[in-house]
């Protein structure tokens, strides 16, 4: 490579230590934005040496006049974006003469001139956390956004899903047909405290965070939680919260290409639909009266999202119990000198706690502790009553004695793994039937009503479901008598199998 010469002139007479001087010529047009001579007379030659370094290098590079548009000095602005502006670029490029004292990286700089940055690399990891997506997260391929627009593919999505336990739960269906229509697609969910704690028994969905989707969160909040759905990058995005102008703005706000919600049923909804992508109407202002179908409107619009595509079949609700809540929940019941298989589990008392799990359509579902009394008395095989929190287990010590086994189950995690080593579950319309209908467990379901029992459970007899209503439209007046002899019938099936 060519040695790089600088406008300056070196003396003979002098050592090769001497500062050099500078040339006429340069310091006959100085740049308009260079500081005085007269306030700064010790940077003189250091200002204009790096004006002068900056304007050989660049057009040892690019070989070309640079032309600046604000009228600055191309020289002298290049040399302030690498070194700063007075003292720091004048002691840059000293350095840069000096024989001694040049770093690596400015003696590659004074040989070859100012470089082009590197394109930047992705490497391919096959243990990428994205699964089949082998760039990182926000990095798309260029051609990738067409074909899955022209497709309708989804690669990440996101559920807002209000309500609590019961209301997460039944959404279990919607997330196993989205998970079958879009092959490799990424779930995450956004539910309140107590829904959150759902997810850890569907293995379809990667995470979940918390928010109260229902409730009125100030606008830092809002803010959050916007701000995390629009750094997802989300292809599609599902609400269950009732829409109107308001909240399907801040939908909009994210930027996932497809959003579908539900809309209000009255006037509320305006302008809501300016904003979706598609929408549901709601049959009422409360979904959780729909009862086990309650998301059947809003199933109906993901089945099919485009034309000339088979319709999916949506399957029952199934869960899955880790080994980690399986060894939780076992070594509270051995607590209780009970094995598994052989015991029955009672879940539904009347207590305060919003750990009871019950739905939102649903108010009168928790039974006294009394009625619960006459059906543990009636058992032949060792039984569990299931509370919410561990004031209650005080409250039934001293109705049942202190004989009674009682368990503080707190998250629908745990009741699931309690289920799964039952022999059966007599319950009211809590999250344990629907639990039990998944987990395939025999159980005896107590309802207000006739009619709540056939929305809650459709097909009890399919799903080992026995069904005791009450006939007054009060649950306090159901006929714990029926009660026991379906549950008689669990515990000779129990007998039989030990």
């Amino acid at each position: 490579m060519a040695a790089l010469h600088l406008p300056v002139a070196y003396h003979p007479h002098e050592s090769c230590s001497a500062r050099p001087r500078l040339r006429e010529d340069n310091l006959q047009k100085p740049s308009r934005l260079a500081p005085s001579l007269d306030t700064y007379p010790h940077r003189e030659e250091k200002f204009v040496l790096g004006r002068g370094l900056g304007t050989v290098c660049h057009a040892k590079k690019e070989h070309r006049e640079r032309r600046d548009p604000f009228g600055q000095d191309p020289s002298l602005r290049l040399n302030e974006e690498m070194h700063g502006f007075g003292q720091n670029a004048g002691s840059g490029c000293s350095s840069l003469c000096s024989d001694s004292g040049s770093s690596g990286s400015e003696q590659q700089f004074a040989e070859e001139g100012l470089q082009d940055p590197e394109p930047l690399s992705f490497p391919v990891d096959p243990n990428s956390e994205y699964g089949f997506l082998d760039f990182p997260k926000q990095y798309n391929v260029e051609m990738a956004s067409l074909p899955l627009l022209a497709r309708g593919d989804v690669r990440k999505c996101c559920c807002i899903v209000a309500g609590g336990v019961y209301e997460n739960l039944l959404f279990f269906p919607v997330i196993q047909m989205l998970k079958e229509r879009y092959p490799g697609v990424e779930i995450d969910m956004i539910a309140s405290p107590r829904g959150k704690q759902t997810y850890e028994i569907n293995k379809n969905v990667k995470r979940a965070w918390v928010h109260d989707v229902y409730g009125r969160p100030d606008p830092a909040e809002n803010l959050e939680i916007i701000g995390k759905i629009k750094n997802e990058d989300y292809e599609l995005l599902v609400s269950t919260k009732l829409s109107g102008f308001g909240h399907a703005a801040s939908l909009w706000i994210t930027s996932a290409r497809d959003k579908i919600a539900y809309v209000y049923p009255d006037v509320n909804a305006a302008g809501a639909g300016i904003f979706l992508t598609d929408w549901a109407e709601a049959p009422s202002l409360n979904l959780a009266e729909g009862g086990y179908h309650m998301y059947a409107e809003l199933i109906e619009v993901l089945k099919n999202p485009q034309s000339m595509v088979p319709e999916m079949n949506v399957k029952p609700l199934a869960v899955g119990v880790s080994k980690r809540l399986r060894n939780f929940v076992q070594e509270k019941y051995m607590e209780q000198n009970l094995r598994e298989g052989e015991f029955l589990v009672f879940h539904g008392i009347e207590s305060i706690s919003k750990a009871s799990m019950q739905s939102l359509g649903d108010p009168d579902s928790l039974l006294p502790i009394k009625a619960w009394a006459e059906i543990a008395q009636a058992a032949s095989i060792p039984w569990v009553i299931a509370v919410p929190m561990p004031l209650d287990i005080l409250h039934v010590e001293k109705v049942l004695g202190e004989q009674a086994k009682i368990l503080s189950i707190t998250t629908p995690g745990q009741l699931a793994g309690l289920i799964k080593d039952s022999a059966g579950v007599v319950t009211t319309n809590t999250a344990a039937v629907q639990l039990a209908c998944a987990l395939k467990k025999p159980s005896v379901a107590l309802f207000s009503s006739a009619e709540k029992a056939s929305l809650f459970v459709p097909h009890a007899k399919e799903r080992s479901c026995t069904v005791v209503a009450s006939e007054t439209g009060k649950l306090v007046d159901v006929d714990v008598k029926a009660a026991i002899r379906a549950m008689k019938a669990i515990e000779e099936t129990a007998l039989v199998a030990a």
